[in-house]
């Protein structure tokens, strides 16, 4: 959520964000009920003064004008009462209006509609070249006794799988290895709630706009996460934090549960889009200072970009675009992984910068050296989300005979195993 003032004061700057991002936005409509609201309260707050003052004064009147005063005081409450009706009429638009008024992107984030305009700013590691015909992760999941698509449809649905036997096992060791990796960088480990209350889904903007995309349970009230940066964002909502605790550095693996509604026929064959996994996620905290968000930000994309490393994983890194920019984002930077079988680099990492975007639906702030409260700024960014990253691992470590060599760092999670054979 954006500053109220910060809108009226930089109207061009805000409309031309929204347009960047081809997110709808009436900036008019927005300020003329901020007007009214302003109006209302002022007329409702400067009748309720009179009518104090008024009712302090009117047992001194004399009778007969004391039945005229509080003839006109009735009158005078059955104005405010309207004024404050309509005032939480205007009070509801003004808040929906509000959170759907998009962050302002930076200025070095590119013009384009979707996310055929992001644009790459390093490849690093190089495509190898097998040598012989590659299987996918399917066929080679099927192989090896590693993944089994039918039965997790059967049982589930469509986009639903089983993991079993060295599959589990690697699907298990990524994730350790990558939350052992964050905790070596000092972030705090958490064990966090996927089912969370509306709040913290508006406080991390993802409602309203992505009701679509949750898992809602309608009789408790609640919704299943798409990502453990809801909980751990949500984790001081409401508390002012103090310098020292500052910055906050948080990480988590979770299981994340995504509807991805609209995406029939899109990416549908095996593990690149379903509908539940695990994200080992890295969140930030900090205090409100464009600088330091931005060192923040490149440090966080460094943090995964040395789990691929230490996997040997070639990628990329790209800036992504307004039209590919979400509603609360400042920028976001994806690092997408060769993938054989897609034929190209799929993504697989989302770094974003919220600036105080969330901070301000969350109610997450803190003091500055000076004693006053300030909101804080966020990040967060994916450390690994599989078993989607099991796709580039199985794929190009596969071998001529059909095995798949298990990468060196993962090798303690497996029991020393250094290759997968295709079962009999």
């Amino acid at each position: 959520m954006l500053d109220i003032r910060f809108i009226r004061e930089n109207v061009a700057a805000v409309r031309d964000g929204a347009r960047k991002k081809r997110i709808a936005f009436d900036p008019e409509r927005l300020l003329a009920v901020d007007d009214r609201r302003r109006t209302l309260i002022r007329q409702v707050e400067d009748g309720k003064a009179e009518q104090r003052r008024r009712g302090k004064a009117v047992g001194g009147l004399p009778a007969e004008a004391r039945q005229a005063e509080l003839a006109a005081l009735a009158q005078l409450k059955v104005a405010i009462g309207a004024g404050e009706v309509e005032l939480q009429q205007v009070l509801a638009e003004f808040e929906a209006l509000m959170l759907r008024v998009p962050n302002v992107p930076a200025a070095d984030v590119p013009e384009g509609r979707d996310d055929s305009a992001n644009v790459e700013l390093r490849r690093v590691g190089a495509v190898p070249d097998k040598g012989f015909p590659l299987l996918d992760h399917v066929e080679l999941g099927r192989r090896l006794g590693l993944l089994d698509i039918e039965r997790g449809v059967r049982l589930s649905g469509a986009r639903f799988y089983f993991l079993r036997g060295a599959g589990a096992l690697l699907h298990r060791a990524v994730l350790a290895f990558a939350l052992d990796h964050m905790v070596k960088k000092g972030f705090e480990p958490m064990e966090v709630p996927v089912l969370v209350r509306d709040p913290a889904m508006v406080g991390t903007a993802y409602f309203p706009g992505g009701e679509d995309q949750a898992y809602r349970l309608e009789r408790d009230q609640l919704n299943l996460v798409g990502t453990a940066e809801v909980p751990l964002t949500s984790f001081r909502a409401g508390e002012i934090l103090t310098l020292a605790e500052l910055p906050l550095r948080l990480v988590a693996q979770s299981h994340c549960f995504r509807r991805e509604a609209g995406a029939a026929g899109k990416d549908t064959r095996g593990l690149y889009r379903i509908h539940q996994f695990q994200k080992v996620e890295q969140v930030v905290i900090l205090p409100a200072d464009e600088q330091a968000s931005r060192a923040e930000h490149e440090a966080i994309v460094r943090n995964a970009e040395e789990v691929l490393a230490a996997l040997e994983l070639p990628y990329r890194v790209v800036n992504v675009c307004g039209g590919d920019l979400g509603q609360p984002q400042v920028q976001k930077f994806d690092i997408e992984t060769w993938m054989p079988s897609r034929g190209g680099y799929g993504e697989t990492h989302s770094a974003s910068r919220f600036h105080d975007f969330q901070a301000r639906r969350l109610d997450l702030r803190y003091r500055d050296a000076r004693g006053d409260l300030r909101f804080c700024h966020t990040l967060n960014n994916t450390v690994i989300a599989s078993p989607r990253v099991l796709i580039p691992i199985l794929e190009l470590y596969q071998q001529r005979d059909g095995s798949v060599v298990v990468p060196r760092v993962l090798r303690p999670w497996m029991g020393g195993r250094e290759v997968l054979e295709p079962v009999a």
